[in-house]
């Protein structure tokens, strides 16, 4: 499994991505992805993950926006040199796509709110991968 990584804001998100499945049941069709998201605090300062903003791109074009408190239903607090890892997954309506978007982080010490890219990566299905 390939992982991805960017570092904004002395924060550093890593992505790995596994295929777990196509499901289909009448004219409706699935592709289910699963990632897994590690979040590491590479700076000296308290941080906590406050909101989350996802743009999701299926293989027809068609973009979702993903927008919350958090991740998985937490605010996490990360001291420095501290990470943080979560897993979730996205359904697509094709076998190819890609996310990508931004997490809204809050500085602890003076209350200073910043954002972290997090790394485009793409949902890819193994069979049209060969």
């Amino acid at each position: 499994m390939e992982t991805i990584y960017l570092i904004t804001n002395e924060i550093k998100i890593s992505v790995e991505v596994a295929y777990q499945g196509h499901n289909a049941t009448g004219f409706q069709s699935s592709y289910l992805f699963a990632y897994r998201i590690t979040i590491e605090n590479m700076g000296d300062e308290t941080v906590q993950l406050i909101n989350r903003h996802w743009k999701i791109t299926d293989g027809f074009g068609q973009k979702r926006m993903v927008d919350g408190a958090g991740v998985i239903g937490q605010q996490p607090v990360l001291n420095p040199k501290q990470n943080f890892r979560y897993s979730s997954n996205c359904p697509l309506v094709s076998e190819i796509g890609s996310m990508e978007g931004n997490y809204e982080f809050e500085n602890l010490r003076n209350g200073n709110r910043f954002f972290v890219a997090i790394p485009r990566f793409m949902l890819i299905a193994p069979q049209l991968s060969n």
